[in-house]
């Protein structure tokens, strides 16, 4: 029997999530204490998936091998983007062609989205549907900074990637996983960078070989800070129910999620919508809520968190307030009675000691 195959493009360096990307790819950015890779392995494996590939550049693969997320029984390969020299969405395919194989149907996603997919039924509706590549579809209100499809029953017969506003010709957008046939290889050109959406989709929707499959599951992209708390949130409120934090009821307004090893202090208040990672040390009269704090972070008395991220190891120090949007970077210091104001960012391992 075919092995089912996957491709996760994972070479992007999340410009957008500056300062925190400065020091880990989006892949391994937790949502609900655990890497988003972690989730999309687990997702594709209960879709019938025995094997990943994952198309990064060098810098994304020294961090994934050094983090080593749950594989969920999968078998892990990479290849590598070449040094300085970026493939787009397509090029990366084009790359890891040898490694895919031309057997049968295979999955490649996006690595920057969480997505509630279920892959079993995509990828029977791309092998009834005889087309060369299927596209997961999701409705959004505003779909204009995604690529949007034009549907005629289940063939997509434009495909406009990033429309004007006004001019998307409806609401559906790529929700950044496909099925795909081999033969779409040969519309790939080699040796360079190549844009799928723009290059490959179009003209595969001109020759009437191009397939949507609306989804209605979870589906959040993670592409700049506010959504990717906004995706914590989501995935906390759907696992909610399921789980209850044992051990720190005097503290928590609910839903929050609290990983082991956490302490916290008297009288201080967690949640709602606190995220706290492993080994975190919250100190006495911590307010913290709408908020997501990495692994070994910590946060001394009086200090106020809404709305913030709070990187890995990071200290913040007594009485500071981090209102709606600020993110501080691993390992960041954030001295005593400091009030940040909103969104405002501070880089890996920088010192603030006053107010700005």
């Amino acid at each position: 029997m075919t092995s089912l195959k996957a491709l996760i493009l994972a070479g992007g360096y999340a410009t957008r999530l500056r300062p925190l990307s400065c020091s880990r790819p989006k892949t391994l950015f937790p949502i609900v204490n655990k890497p988003l890779l972690q989730w999309t392995f687990e997702h594709l494996a209960d879709g019938g998936v025995d094997e990943v590939i994952l198309a990064v550049n060098a810098i994304t693969k020294f961090y994934i091998q050094q983090h080593k997320p749950s594989k969920c029984g999968l078998r892990v390969r990479f290849s590598v983007d070449p040094p300085k020299t970026p493939l787009g969405t397509g090029g990366p395919l084009k790359k890891a062609e040898k490694l895919i194989g031309h057997e049968g149907p295979f999955i490649m996603l996006n690595g920057d989205i969480y997505a509630d997919i279920n892959y079993r039924e995509l990828l029977e509706a791309h092998k009834k549907s005889g087309a060369l590549a299927t596209i997961a579809l999701c409705k959004v209100e505003d779909p204009c900074s995604f690529g949007v499809a034009e549907l005629q029953g289940n063939s997509i017969r434009r495909f406009v990637e990033k429309p004007a506003r006004g001019r998307a010709p409806s609401n559906l957008i790529n929700a950044g996983a496909y099925v795909l046939s081999p033969e779409v290889f040969a519309y790939i050109p080699d040796g360079r960078a190549v844009s799928i959406e723009r290059e490959v989709f179009p003209k595969l929707a001109e020759e009437g070989r191009l397939n949507g499959y609306c989804i209605d599951g979870l589906w959040i992209d993670i592409g700049k800070p506010h959504e990717y708390l906004e995706a914590n949130k989501i995935v906390l409120d759907s696992i909610a129910k399921n789980s209850k934090q044992v051990g720190y009821e005097p503290f928590v307004k609910s839903p929050v999620a609290i990983d082991n090893g956490v302490t916290v202090g008297e009288k201080s208040i967690i949640g709602p919508y606190a995220i706290i990672g492993k080994n975190v040390k919250i100190g006495e009269n911590v307010q913290i809520s709408n908020s997501v704090i990495f692994a070994e972070a910590h946060i001394a008395d009086g200090a106020i968190l809404n709305g913030a991220i709070v990187g890995e190891a990071a200290k913040i120090g007594k009485g500071v307030k981090l209102p709606k949007g600020c993110v501080i970077g691993d390992l960041a210091k954030v001295k005593e009675s400091v009030h940040m104001h909103d969104d405002q960012a501070v880089c890996p391992a920088k010192e603030v000691t006053e107010t700005f």
